[in-house]
């Protein structure tokens, strides 16, 4: 694996991203124009239904299976940021962090991270500008 910096620190799944959530569009969609089409019919429609009401639980179980792993992961990354900026200053986080911002954080090396928190609160930075601010870019090989 290469370096990790800001240009190549996003991570795809590719059989997640591109393949499962692609294949269950899929039926999704062609359930729906199937829908349509008994409704047009007459007969047919319960079967269209339950399709619909099976391929929208795919979709959606899904898109929360990866929602809860990510916020499980957001949850992680918070306490250890916040113990991470407890031992180099004895205090918490500033409350009025976000997230996001908390997550971009966790790309700062040791050097530049109680500084860049102090000006993503003071600044208000996004999360894009705390990472393009970075100059010792620390990876996190583990998010998925």
């Amino acid at each position: 694996m290469s370096e990790q910096n800001f240009k190549n620190h996003s991570r795809y799944v590719p059989l997640f991203h591109f393949v499962a959530f692609p294949a269950a569009i899929f039926p999704l969609v062609s359930s729906v124009i199937h829908l349509f089409k008994t409704i047009g019919d007459g007969s047919g429609r319960l079967h269209a239904a339950a399709m619909v009401s099976l391929s929208v639980a795919l979709v959606l179980a899904l898109w929360f299976a990866r929602a809860f792993a990510l916020k499980a992961q957001d949850r992680a990354i918070r306490a250890e940021e916040n113990f991470r900026y407890y031992i180099a200053t004895g205090k918490t986080f500033d409350s009025r962090l976000r997230m996001g911002q908390i997550i971009a954080l966790r790309f700062a090396g040791d050097n530049e991270f109680v500084a860049l928190a102090k000006k993503a609160v003071d600044e208000n930075l996004s999360a894009k500008q705390i990472k393009m601010a970075i100059t010792n870019w620390k990876a996190d090989n583990n998010r998925v």
